[in-house]
Formats: structure tokens, C-alpha cells, sequence
């Protein structure tokens, strides 16, 4: 009787275990959850911004809602990477896309890292991509997009030279 227990409570153990971890690795937040959010939702607002690029080094978010065009600046502590510049303009190209995509009012996004800063419209990532963002319904094309451009050094130089 013992050896059944001792068996049976082993058994539930590792039941709870592996649910438990099972449950951890699929909690990364889906991010379309916040689809048609707000610049003055702050709370959605800052939940996306920690689930993009680079968010641990992310020093403060300030929400520009007093008049239009409304804006997001974030500002970013240093980010350690060999290639600094072309680092920084991925996550802004990036992080920038899944704004756009998911806060349906925000018209300009301002990065400000310690040795960078850029501003980025809704209307200029829009031309670059050919394609209005708002209209994107799923991660999955949001990933697409970012692959299709952010693939090319070139490229993503090329935005920020216009």
C-alpha cells in the first residue's frame, strides 16, 4: 500500500511539474490582443512596448496626448551590441511597425537612445512598406513584413536616409 502512494503522488508530481513549466513557455503575450488600442490607453500602450525590442533597456515611456498628431516617445538606456547604429535602427524600424500596427491614433514614434534619436511618422514607415498598417489583422503578417524588410542593411538605410 505504501509503494502505490509513494508511486502515485510521484506520478502527480511530475504531472504538476511538467504542467507548470508547459504553461510558463506558452505565456508570451500575444500582442494583437492590444489591436485598435490607444495613445492614451497607458497601460496597453506600455504592455506592448515590453514585449518588443530591446524593452529591458527601455528607460521611460512618455504618452503625447494633448493635441494631434498624438505620440509615443521612448527613451532607451545603452544597448550592447558591436554594431550599435544599425542595431538601433532595426528596433526602431521594428518596434515602430508594431505600434502602428496595434495603436490605432498614434502618428509619431520618437526613440531617443543616449547617442541616437529618431522620429518616426505613421505616413513615412507606410511608404516605405507600400502598405497601410492599420490593415494588418495578424502577427503573423506583421512578421512577414519586418522579415521582407529588415533583411537588407541597404534597405533599412535607405529609410532613414529619406
Amino acid at each position: 500500500m505504501k509503494r502505490i502512494l509513494i508511486l502515485f503522488l510521484s506520478i502527480a508530481c511530475l504531472v504538476l511539474i511538467w504542467n507548470g513549466y508547459s504553461q510558463h513557455a506558452d505565456s508570451k503575450t500575444d500582442l494583437f490582443h492590444y489591436k485598435h488600442s490607444y495613445v492614451g490607453d497607458n497601460s496597453a500602450v506600455a504592455n506592448i512596448v515590453k514585449e518588443l525590442a530591446h524593452h529591458q533597456e527601455l528607460h521611460q515611456i512618455a504618452l503625447e496626448t494633448k493635441q494631434t498628431p498624438y505620440g509615443i516617445h521612448l527613451t532607451y538606456k545603452d544597448i550592447e551590441t558591436e554594431n550599435i547604429e544599425q542595431e538601433i535602427k532595426e528596433t526602431v524600424l521594428f518596434n515602430a511597425t508594431y505600434l502602428f500596427v496595434l495603436v490605432d491614433n498614434v502618428d509619431r514614434i520618437t526613440f531617443t537612445f543616449p547617442d541616437y534619436d529618431y522620429t518616426v511618422t505613421r505616413d513615412q514607415l507606410e511608404h516605405w512598406y507600400g502598405q497601410n498598417l492599420s490593415t494588418i489583422k495578424q502577427e503573423s503578417d506583421v512578421k512577414k513584413l519586418l522579415q521582407h524588410h529588415l533583411k537588407s542593411e541597404t534597405k533599412i538605410n535607405q529609410f532613414f536616409a529619406d
